[in-house]
């Protein structure tokens, strides 16, 4: 057992000072007061504590090559989505499970610095590089876990089914290392990362299909129909208006379209992107209860577009914050953008609020956090409560800004007005990973990534 003494903590009714947080070898909470024993120890802890965030969107390996697609040929020869895509198609086809590991521990002690306590892992590079399965089929995967493991953050592996190169397309080259021919063969690779997730306390397992473009629609089907029904269900869609022109002329319907009236959708799915709907399609994937992950730095940067957040959210819609590709890192830097793009559009503040929620900041992290819970299985709905496993993003007291403000505009300063270095650490799974900016275990992880890119040379 061990017993954290917190300066203030975040509540769903509010903030609780002086707080005694104890918890147990796992680092779920077991009591949660403003007294304790005498005779106790604990770890005392200066700061204002709120939710960790969740990362609902996550393709390890990309990080790799964040900020390397900004140098553009000039003229007028093409760069968008599809062309950023060849360059880590490059990339995908040149890791090892080794430089694999390296890569995620580096991203993922970044993802915490910043204050993701649990990262929800979209993963498609299954094969060797010749395209050839291992003997453990969930080889890669189990480098993400063993990651995850090494830096103290959860992870939600989403082995991805992945058929096809678009619409009525056989796959390319480039995307041998991602395929698996039938439903069959996923529902193999989807075992096997269980038993990858059974290595680590804080993992588990959720099914994924890479795009409607990806895979035979009749096999999304099967899979939504068969696949482990217990489980969070996730999906690129709508992202590209490309995709949703390709969509029109193999099936007749546009991505979402189709998914609405062939699956029976509710809170279980989690659709990514989902960037170009129609009206009709935005009330009726909020009122299914379908959630989206919106992952606004990736979305800006590779010229995808911007979600209706908004009307989505006037029929009740829910969503998640992801990184993605990971140019960027931080959470609330997400939730400025996502907020600030629909000021944009809109030419009005209050696209962070409810009829229920008229305070921004408050609205940001209920939803960022609950929903984000959500993609990765966790179906608790308090911030700090007794079993769930202690996860915190610190801030300094003593920072002139926080120092200065009340309580009741404190949240809305974190997430508006603050940067990393306003922040003391991060706990994670009950023990405190980041103190000061640096995660416990920076110097090896830090190492093996710069000698690891060192040897790519891709940077």
């Amino acid at each position: 057992m061990k017993t954290f003494f917190l300066r203030s903590l975040l509540q769903k009714d509010g903030w609780h000072h002086n707080q005694y947080v104890r918890v147990d070898a796992q680092g779920r909470i077991v009591s949660i007061s403003s007294e304790t024993e005498t005779d106790h120890l604990f770890e005392t802890v200066e700061a204002w504590a709120i939710p960790g965030f969740q990362n609902a969107h996550s393709h390890a390996f990309q990080y790799a090559m964040a900020g390397l697609a900004e140098r553009h040929a000039t003229g007028e020869v093409a760069d968008d989505f599809w062309s950023w895509r060849e360059a880590m198609y490059r990339l995908a086809l040149r890791i090892s499970p080794d430089d694999l590991q390296a890569i995620a521990a580096q991203l993922y002690a970044e993802m915490l610095r910043h204050g993701y306590t649990d990262v929800a892992e979209f993963h498609y590079v299954h094969h060797d590089q010749s395209g050839v399965p291992y003997s453990n089929l969930s080889e890669m995967g189990e480098r993400l876990v063993a990651a995850a493991s090494e830096v103290g953050i959860g992870i939600t592996l989403i082995p991805i089914f992945y058929q096809k190169g678009g619409f009525g397309q056989a796959a390319v080259e480039g995307q041998k290392r991602f395929l698996s021919s039938t439903v069959e063969d996923y529902f193999e690779l989807y075992a096997a990362s269980q038993k990858s997730c059974d290595l680590y306390e804080h993992a588990q397992t959720a099914v994924g299909i890479h795009s409607m473009r990806g895979v035979e629609p009749t096999d999304i089907q099967r899979v939504a129909k068969e696949g482990d029904q217990k489980a969070p269900f996730h999906i690129h869609v709508s992202e590209q208006l490309k995709e949703i022109e390709a969509s029109l002329a193999y099936l007749k319907k546009r991505p979402v379209e189709w998914m609405l009236e062939n699956i029976d959708l509710n809170s279980r799915y989690h659709f990514v992107h989902a960037t170009h709907l129609t009206n009709s399609e935005t009330e009726a994937l909020a009122k299914s209860g379908t959630h989206v992950v919106l992952c606004p730095s990736t979305e800006g940067n590779l010229g995808d577009g911007i979600f209706p957040l908004k009307s989505f959210q006037s029929f009740g819609g829910k969503w998640s914050i992801g990184t993605d590709s990971h140019v960027g890192l931080n959470p609330f830097e997400e939730l400025r953008l996502l907020d600030y793009g629909q000021r944009l559009l809109s030419h009005k503040r209050n696209t962070f609020t409810s009829t229920e929620e008229g305070d921004s900041g408050k609205f940001a992290v209920d939803m960022a956090v609950l929903s984000g819970r959500k993609a990765m299985g966790n179906l608790s709905e308090t911030y700090f409560g007794i079993g769930d496993t202690f996860d915190a993003v610190l801030f300094k007291p003593d920072h002139p800004l926080i120092a200065a403000t009340s309580e009741s505009n404190m949240l809305s300063t974190f997430i508006y007005s603050t940067d990393s270095r306003m922040q003391y650490g991060t706990i994670s799974k009950g023990k405190l990973q980041v103190k000061e900016g640096r995660h416990i275990h920076h110097s090896k992880i830090s190492q093996d990534f710069k000698q690891l890119m060192q040897r790519l040379k891709n940077r």
